[in-house]
């Protein structure tokens, strides 16, 4: 049997989601609990991976097993997983349900704060000695829907087929000292929200315009773009799926 498993992170303590030779990862705590748990080699696959201290709020992966899993397997792994890594639910789906190649869009927030602040430093990027406007940076994002190819903001000698991706939605909003850019598309590059934050961080304080971001994007040149905003303030919320076409699930 095939089974998801939606859970949560945070990502300060990891070198991010996925399997590292000589580093903590995600993967790995939540490979060896549920292989402590049912008693036998659990393999999982994630809907993707994230960075170096980067968050989910919502995240998925797949594994399969011959045991009889029920919900009880939650309160387990959640008695056993450390405080920073937390399960929602287990449910079963099709054999061939895969956790990363059917997921339809995923969504990213990040967070700046404007104001220094102890007690976001672990889940956002401090800038509060420069002033940011707000409605450049929105203006800037409407030019994200102009374009497919984000090779600008895709990390270095990557192995990608493509780096075309669809952005459904990018905006960014204010709540008092808080700042949020919210950014869902059908995939993302590696790298490509931290690149895109840190070059309308640019955008807002004034060092550059609006319109130069599409200069950026059509140079497809990633020392064109800004530098990658600090990880901690990204936080991946939501991925998406098919479940109504999944009769197991």
């Amino acid at each position: 049997m095939r089974y998801f498993i939606e859970f949560s992170y945070s990502g300060k303590n990891y070198f991010g989601y996925q399997v590292q030779p000589r580093e903590i990862s995600v993967q790995e705590v939540l490979e060896k609990a549920l292989s402590t748990i049912l008693r036998e080699d659990v393999k999982t696959t994630g809907a993707g991976r994230t960075d170096t201290g980067v968050h989910a709020k919502q995240i998925f992966a797949h594994f399969d097993t011959d045991k009889n899993v029920t919900d009880k397997l939650v309160y387990q792994l959640n008695s056993f997983l450390p405080t920073d890594i937390a399960v929602k639910r287990i449910f079963s789906v099709k054999d061939d349900f895969h956790a990363r190649f059917d997921a339809t869009f995923r969504t990213y927030e990040y967070y700046i704060s404007l104001k220094k602040n102890p007690f976001t430093q672990d889940s956002s990027w401090q800038i509060w000695k420069r002033d940011l406007e707000v409605s450049r940076m929105n203006e800037a994002c409407k030019i994200l829907f102009e374009y497919k190819d984000f090779t600008s903001f895709s990390k270095l000698h990557t192995q990608n087929k493509t780096n075309n991706c669809k952005i459904y939605k990018a905006y960014w909003e204010q709540n008092g000292s808080e700042l949020k850019f919210t950014i869902s598309a059908d995939r993302f590059l590696r790298n490509m929200v931290r690149a895109i934050v840190g070059t309308m961080v640019e955008i807002g304080s004034g060092k550059l315009e609006p319109s130069d971001l599409k200069t950026i994007i059509e140079d497809k040149n990633r020392n064109a773009a800004g530098t990658s905003a600090p990880a901690q303030g990204l936080f991946l919320v939501e991925v998406g799926y098919d479940f109504d076409n999944d009769n197991n699930s």
